[in-house]
């Protein structure tokens, strides 16, 4: 009966059914297959109203919203701007400042496609103009995207944490370490890519001078507002003084202010765009956690996660064996499904599985999130993909090819995650 079920939802997702729409028609014909289940309409109703009734997830508007903001305040260029200062004129200093500008702007949308979007969207035109090759900077940008649901605050660790049951704040600061060694493995293909490559030294030199010649204090004046942003969060969350979701909370108000009163790059009229595309962006993730949440307990119902569980750990002993078949499993899926029902729907089924090899919910937590982001730049989903081809008007397949060794060196990352726990955990002393 179990596969009857899944059967249902691959066969809705195969027909281009949308997600929440084909995980709520796979719960109505649960009951259709076990007529003992509760899991009638009135059931399942109650319980998408009751999945939502979460202070946690209050988070996730919260943080969208913040992102918005800061996307349309330019937040990305100051951000670029200020590490090209210091190494624009280095070998790959260009590729690795956006990188990194990557890295701090997913501190503060908690998102990969809106990380893609702003930053893409200003430094990918630049590296071309400096004489990068555009395939190769596209390429970079989209799977430097996928950094930002690693980096606190990411949504997919609000969603993971409401699924798990771990503690959201414990997960944003796992994440700071893993993001960190994502980036580095990235920088070290760009720079071995730009050292055989080649660069137009004058142009990089010519740039670097222009940024140097507004002087350090200017540049720091300018962009320090933007370099504060997470540690705010972090440092909110990680002193106890406030929770996650009182942190995106303190983000909003702190993005407005700089970027009204500050910055002034964003004007009062702005604001109804951006509260509508803040609208327009948490609403279907919203109502895909409901309905997946309901999928989650009929799964329960089922005894799916422990048969699961069963026939995973029976086929494959060793704690080694068990963690590599779950990566691949979530590398596939994160081929196919979105990151939030992704999260919902596998987080229960692979509980026991975890629990029963010792691994640390934590841990697995970052684990599956790293996996699920390599799913941002592979198709066929591939949304990071789809961002960067809006952007630039590349293929997503062109640029999924030139985007293969930047995703063996998230891989690679992924790997030590996987294996060295010490990485996830070693800044909340787990």
């Amino acid at each position: 009966m179990i596969a009857s079920v899944f059967i249902v939802f691959v066969v809705s997702l195969a027909l281009g059914i949308p997600i929440a729409v084909s995980l709520g028609f796979t719960v109505l014909s649960a009951a259709f297959f076990v007529p003992s289940l509760p899991a009638d309409s009135v059931y399942a109703f109650r319980s998408m109203v009751t999945a939502l009734d979460s202070y946690s997830l209050l988070a996730i508007p919260l943080f969208i919203l913040s992102g918005n903001i800061m996307a349309k305040g330019g937040i990305s260029r100051k951000l670029f701007d200020f590490f090209s200062y210091f190494i624009g004129n280095r070998t790959a200093g260009l590729p690795i400042a956006a990188i990194i500008t990557c890295l701090f702007y997913g501190a503060i949308s908690g998102s990969g496609p809106a990380t893609v979007a702003a930053v893409g969207s200003m430094t990918i035109p630049l590296l071309v103009e400096l004489g990068y090759d555009k395939k190769f900077s596209v390429a970079m940008i989209a799977v430097a995207g996928g950094l930002g649901v690693i980096i606190p605050p990411s949504i997919p660790f609000i969603v993971y944490g409401q699924s798990s049951g771990a503690s959201v704040g414990d997960l944003f600061i796992a994440g700071v370490l893993p993001g960190m060694l994502i980036a580095l493995c990235m920088i070290v293909y760009a720079y071995f890519y730009c050292k055989f490559k080649g660069e137009d030294k004058e142009k990089l030199l010519a740039n670097t001078q222009q940024l140097r010649s507004r002087g350090f204090m200017v540049m720091l004046k300018d962009s320090f507002w933007s370099l504060l942003t997470p540690v705010i969060i972090l440092g909110g969350i990680y002193s106890g003084i406030v929770t996650p979701t009182e942190a995106a909370n303190i983000s909003v108000v702190y993005a407005l202010i700089i970027s009204l009163f500050i910055y002034k790059s964003l004007k009062f009229k702005d604001l109804s765009t951006v509260m509508k595309e803040t609208v327009n962006t948490a609403a279907p993730i919203l109502l895909v956690v409901s309905i997946a949440t309901v999928f989650g307990k009929v799964l329960t119902f089922m005894q799916a996660p422990q048969l699961i569980s069963a026939a995973i750990t029976g086929t494959f002993t060793t704690k080694v064996s068990v963690l590599l078949v779950i990566n691949v499993i979530l590398l596939f899926v994160g081929m196919v499904m979105d990151t939030t029902p992704a999260i919902l729907i596998l987080t229960p089924i692979f509980m026991p599985i975890i629990q029963a090899i010792g691994v640390n919910p934590l841990h697995f937590g970052i684990i599956m999130v790293v996996n699920l982001a390599i799913g941002f730049v592979t198709p066929p989903i591939g949304i990071n993909l789809f961002v960067a081809s809006s952007l630039t008007g590349i293929s997503v397949m062109d640029i999924a090819k030139r985007a293969i060794p930047f995703i063996i060196a998230f891989f690679i990352a992924l790997l030590f995650i996987t294996f060295v726990p010490e990485i996830s955990l070693m800044l909340i002393g787990k």
